[in-house]
């Protein structure tokens, strides 16, 4: 009978006694592991990326915007196509609605900003007074727009980093007069630098009051109203809230609503898919080393014929046969498991250091994954060879030998 100990330690020499082809083999495991680890930490590092843009905004808010983005195809014959346009009256109604904690009615554009003798052509955004507390932004010095009467808001302009490092440099722009189009406006504040957000400098803008900008694009509705809500506050029952008061307000729902709750599912969903397909993309390179794993056992099982043949004389199990090469597969693809680890996040974080735009992220559920799935292919791609090894007749495999 042969002990556990024994046949582990016949497993190793095994695999010690072939240095070159039991490296060649479990490097091919490594391969496959490295890719799928290198991927997915793209992809993960990309999908974190991505939800803490959004999310750094805020989660419990609302936004509407003008007209029904669910319905398709061309409108019948005789019924008009014009959409309502939302007013600042609809902002205002639904500002005082149960559990709203801030609205910002926002009209956006492109347009001339002069200042300081210096022209830049920028976004320049009209928004309420307490967008701050919708989206979660700062204020570095002076202070944001004013909470007044927004029919009648005065002409004051508040500054976003970039622009007025671009408009002002190192001087203090509070006081300044700017011309934004044809219209004048007072420099009454700079935000604190934001960043990008999915590409676009959110500090290269400036803004004003909402009624100002419906001024200066001539137009006579606002774009969007965004809208955030309490802490613990379901949002399908806020939405609910805002629909029935827009219905009763427009005879019919003209309007389309997106909670951000809603859209970060979605967008996790949509990654979650990206990131899984990108690790299935590696794991073609497993499939190969699996391949080479069955190859390179078969034919251990032909070279150790005669080995076997003994075993079995000397009194060992079938089962102990069937051990002993199953795991010479699992440890060549436990090791090379480990190996492509190492590989795959060394690489991950070179990547990184090169191109620190790129995120990458590694979770600790990914190393476990892909080592288990690195035994289990040395487990499966083992069987084959491990039963044609313990079926061999004690006989006929010495008298090859």
């Amino acid at each position: 009978m042969i002990r556990p100990r024994d046949s582990l330690q016949l497993a190793l020499r095994a695999i010690t006694a072939h240095r070159l082809r039991s490296f060649l083999t479990l490097l091919g495991i490594a391969v496959g592991i490295a890719a799928v680890i290198l991927l997915t930490s793209i992809g993960e590092g990309i999908h974190r990326f991505v939800l803490a843009e959004f999310t750094q905004f805020g989660t419990n808010v609302i936004s509407v915007a003008p007209g029904k983005t669910k319905t398709s195809g061309h409108s019948p014959t005789g019924i008009p196509t014009s959409v309502r346009p939302l007013t600042l009256d609809d902002a205002r109604a639904l500002e005082h609605l149960p559990h709203i904690t801030g609205m910002t009615a926002t009209v956006w554009g492109n347009t001339e900003i002069n200042a300081n003798g210096r022209l830049r052509r920028t976004t320049v955004n009209g928004v309420s007074a307490e967008m701050l507390k919708v989206f979660s932004i700062r204020v570095r010095s002076g202070q944001f727009l004013p909470a007044e009467d927004a029919d009648n808001a005065r002409a004051f302009i508040v500054l976003g980093a970039k622009l007025k490092e671009e408009l002002f440099g190192a001087d203090n722009p509070l006081g300044a007069r700017v011309r934004v189009g044809s219209l004048q406006f007072r420099v009454i504040g700079v935000l604190e630098a934001k960043g990008q957000f999915l590409g676009i400098d959110l500090d290269d803008a400036a803004y004003i009051p909402t009624a100002r900008a419906l001024e200066l694009y001539n137009r006579d509705g606002i774009m969007k109203i965004d809208l955030s809500y309490e802490e613990g506050v379901p949002a399908a029952a806020v939405s609910a809230r805002v629909v029935a008061t827009l219905k009763a307000r427009h005879g019919r729902e003209d309007f389309t609503i997106t909670t951000q709750e809603d859209m970060l599912r979605t967008l996790s969903n949509i990654l979650d898919v990206l990131t899984m397909a990108v690790g299935a993309l590696g794991s073609i390179s497993l499939l190969v080393g699996g391949v080479g794993i069955v190859t390179i056992m078969t034919i251990a099982v032909t070279e150790r014929t005669g080995e076997i043949g003994l075993l079995v004389a000397l009194g060992a199990p079938r089962r102990t046969i069937l051990g002993l090469f199953l795991g010479e597969a699992i440890a060549l693809s436990a090791l090379g498991g480990l190996l492509g680890l190492l590989l795959g996040m060394g690489l991950a974080q070179l990547i990184h250091l090169l191109v620190p735009a790129l995120p990458v992220h590694t979770p600790l559920s990914f190393v476990a994954l892909a080592e288990s799935i690195a035994v289990l292919i040395g487990l499966l791609a083992g069987v084959l060879p491990a039963r044609r090894a313990a079926r061999l007749d004690a006989v006929d495999a010495l008298r090859t030998e």
